[in-house]
């Protein structure tokens, strides 16, 4: 872990990224008395922060490399119509990502980034409770749960080794239902079905919602939001960061955040560090709420399609797609979550579809996150690499910039999020 830079006094940060980490960690600034200035190379809140299934979810514990994922994987992506897609090419990026994340197919690999992600969603849960209360944030928070449903009596019986990890490993534990008690407690689900795990503790939102009250909220209290500017490089004199080159013209602060999303490896050479993140694109599905629509939401784990119902609307979403940087919308990727979907709902969609989207999640291999100091510049600091969670750890993650920022002690340890793991 990098030392981070003493400043007691507030300053000027400029935050390249205006998604929810970007958003969040101007939040905990501005609370301590910076003056800051975010910059988006598109719109503030349109990239992966927009259109996700807006789960709060510290149920989410363990990380995508887990024992056996490697064969499941295989097998998965040989399926028609498998919720996981690899386009082929020539990326030595891809390929030696690929290699990193099977070489952690392991417990003890999995028991390592489960206690580095467990303890930035319990924080960030913390926070956003305390958000939603102080601020009154209009985002359609709603505390009931996630489901996590199986179409198999055999998986559901299954996942009940990894319920019971979860709970003596980390506290967090689920009821069960099975497929007779879960049609009791959401009759919009098919009888039939093999059960389902309740985590009743998980709560969730609308993410747009959430994106657009947090830029009033910034705005009013000072914040400078500049859209469509694209950072070219920074200036740097000393081993410092004095200003950034964009698009738009020349920016300076005392300090920077690096919260950029997939985008990040893009900067690895002017950042000094390897950043090693995939952009994993995943889609969804808003439409309004079907009459006979979920109250609880829920994935369904073996087609890894998420539904959450939305106190103004209604989201399928999910899947994973390694394409690059590619950015067309894919008609079969969504044609996927609605046949999904229409194997565990009665009534899984309506029309009319209101939004077709694609958001690109950063991807680490070890499926942790990046909370750290850029080592060629001392005041630049880097947020990202939230994989599928960054909504989930947005809070957390901007408590601990601002706690880095300002040489305070951190909220949690944070050796975990150190980009030395990566050298």
């Amino acid at each position: 872990m990098n030392s981070p830079s003493r400043s007691s006094e507030p300053g000027r940060t400029v935050i390249i990224g205006g998604g929810v980490i970007g958003a969040m960690t101007a939040w905990y600034l501005i609370e301590r008395g910076e003056k800051v200035t975010i910059i988006d190379k598109q719109r503030f809140g349109s990239g992966c922060s927009h259109g996700n299934c807006g789960y709060v979810c510290p149920s989410h514990i363990l990380p995508l490399a887990t024992p056996g994922a490697v064969t499941s994987t295989l097998r998965t992506i040989l399926r028609r119509n498998s919720p996981l897609a690899i386009r082929p090419r020539m990326s030595r990026e891809f390929w030696t990502w690929m290699w990193h994340f099977t070489r952690r197919c392991n417990h003890r690999s999995m028991m390592e980034a489960a206690r580095a992600i467990h303890p930035l969603l319990q924080l960030s849960m913390r926070l956003y409770h305390d958000l939603i209360d102080t601020q009154h944030i209009n985002c359609e928070w709603q505390e009931r749960g996630l489901l996590f449903v199986f179409h198999s009596a055999k998986e559901f019986e299954h996942y009940a080794g990894t319920e019971q990890m979860l709970r003596n490993e980390f506290g967090v534990g689920a009821k069960p239902y099975d497929g007779n008690q879960l049609v009791q407690l959401e009759p919009a689900l098919k009888s039939g079905l093999g059960g389902a795990w309740h985590y009743e503790e998980d709560c969730h939102l609308r993410p747009d919602a959430l994106m657009s009250h947090m830029r009033d909220q910034l705005a009013c209290r000072g914040v400078q939001i500049i859209e469509g500017t694209e950072l070219r490089n920074f200036v740097c004199h000393q081993r410092r960061g004095v200003a950034i080159r964009t698009n738009s013209g020349e920016l300076q602060a005392d300090r920077f955040v690096v919260a950029t999303g997939a985008w990040t490896p893009l900067l690895n050479e002017q950042l000094g560090c390897r950043v090693p993140i995939e952009p994993g694109k995943g889609y969804s599905l808003t439409m309004p709420t079907p009459e006979r629509a979920p109250k609880i939401p829920m994935i369904f784990e073996e087609h890894r399609v998420a539904i959450t119902p939305m106190l103004s609307g209604y989201r399928i979403g999910s899947t994973m797609e390694f394409a690059g940087y590619d950015d067309s919308i894919d008609p079969r990727r969504l044609r996927l979550l609605k046949s999904s979907a229409e194997l565990y709902l009665h009534q899984p969609y309506c029309d009319p579809i209101e939004e077709e989207w694609f958001g690109w999640r950063p991807m680490t291999w070890d499926s942790v996150p990046i909370i750290d100091r850029a080592p060629r510049m001392e005041n630049v600091y880097v947020a990202t690499g939230h994989s599928m969670l960054g909504l989930s750890m947005a809070t957390g993650t901007g408590a601990l910039v601002a706690e880095m920022i300002y040489g305070q002690p951190s909220s949690i340890d944070v050796r975990p999020y150190s980009l030395a793991r990566f050298r």
